[in-house]
């Protein structure tokens, strides 16, 4: 194998391929990359054995051929090279090596044989479609922050993916949860997205997939089956299994009759809530509100710290009512609002609070309320 390719495209493509490389792992060639040229580029794969991302680039091949590296030493040696380079490839077999040259510089990496590479089996997928980048860019963005990290509730440490009723017909949603918060968005269902099963995405796949949806002109065709979930661009290709588990009912803990509604300007809002946590101890980290005609009261009150309070200029109208939460969950679900307004419907100080942005329904958020 023996070839040539710019700098900045080496570095793209490695970049992606190494970050789904576990850095400790007890098979030697699973901390490698594949690298394989033939007449059309060149592929880069990687794998941890759940997911496989492959990323194409084009190359000036001399030689066909392909061989493995350790893929965090290659990426390392790739980012430091100076920007524009020509950066030239070649596999001494004999050696076993890999042969590395830009400029000045001159890397002989030790490599492991290609047929050593474990290879992510085939699946057949019960769904094939198109979704706009932006599209999945929210539905992801939008729930990530809820996702569990609760180890031994396996089946919240992802985003669950499914079809659903939605206000205006079938929709494409995303949920996540950790059982104190909760996010749950919908999209316009994509065509041929119909019989797609419900699939629990993993954590480290959605940050992955995310790195693919920077262009919001780009198209993703996603492949979804029982076990097995593709996100694909003409360059890249990540292949992932689901979480094998069953995501929770998850519409019985979202409140129907919370009737008092405040709305309050988002931006504002939440670095009202920074301010006053400041003071809060970092275990619980709790913040009172206290909601009055048209004013909003924030305040922490921790006995070894000090205290500290805000007022809030908003659009309240109900009875008067005093509501504690966790300041960190606060934050994270007001970041989430494109708007500039956002609207909370409370019940009572021990219910669950419905969050979402302006009058928009296809984004919702669940915060569970603490005492105080």
């Amino acid at each position: 194998m023996k070839f040539s390719i710019e700098r900045a495209a080496l570095l793209d493509a490695v970049s992606q391929a190494q970050a789904v490389v576990e850095r400790r792992n007890t098979i030697p060639i699973l901390a490698n990359v594949l690298m394989e040229a033939d007449g059309e580029g060149v592929s880069f794969k990687a794998t941890d054995l759940d997911i496989e991302v492959i990323d194409k680039t084009v190359a000036q091949v001399e030689r066909p051929g392909g061989t493995t590296v350790s893929a965090v030493l290659f990426h390392e040696i790739v980012r430091k090279l100076p920007d524009g380079a020509l950066v030239q490839i070649a596999e001494d077999q004999t050696q076993g090596r890999l042969e590395v040259t830009a400029g000045r510089s001159h890397f002989s990496l030790a490599t492991l044989a290609k047929e050593d590479f474990p290879v992510m089996a085939s699946s057949d997928y019960a769904a094939n479609f198109s979704c706009d980048a932006k599209v999945l860019r929210r539905l992801f963005d939008k729930t990530r922050f809820a996702i569990s990290t609760e180890e031994t509730r396996y089946y919240l440490n992802g985003v669950y993916m499914h079809v659903a009723e939605g206000e205006d017909g079938r929709t494409l949603r995303a949920v996540a949860t950790d059982g104190h918060r909760l996010a749950r968005v919908d999209a316009v269902l994509p065509e041929g997205a119909e019989e797609m099963p419900g699939v629990i995405v993993p954590r480290k796949t959605v940050d992955q997939v995310r790195k693919l949806l920077s262009d919001d002109d780009a198209k993703i065709a996603v492949s979804v089956s029982e076990t097995k979930i593709r996100f694909a661009t003409p360059q890249i290709t990540l292949t992932s299994k689901v979480i094998d588990g069953t995501f929770p009912d998850y519409a019985r803990v979202i409140p129907t009759g919370n009737t008092r509604e405040l709305k309050v300007d988002a931006k504002d809002f939440a670095k009202a809530v920074d301010r006053v946590a400041t003071v809060s101890s970092e275990r619980s980290r709790a913040v009172k509100l206290a909601l009055d005609e048209d004013r909003l009261t924030l305040s922490v009150n921790a006995p070894d710290a000090g205290a500290a309070n805000e007022e809030l200029a908003v659009a309240y109208g109900d009875e008067k009512l005093e509501i504690g939460f966790n300041a960190k969950y606060l934050q994270e679900i007001a970041a989430q609002v494109d708007l500039e307004m956002a609207t909370f419907l409370f019940n009572n100080a021990g219910d669950p609070t419905l969050m979402r942005e302006g009058d928009d329904q296809s984004a919702i958020y669940v915060v569970m309320p603490m005492r105080v």
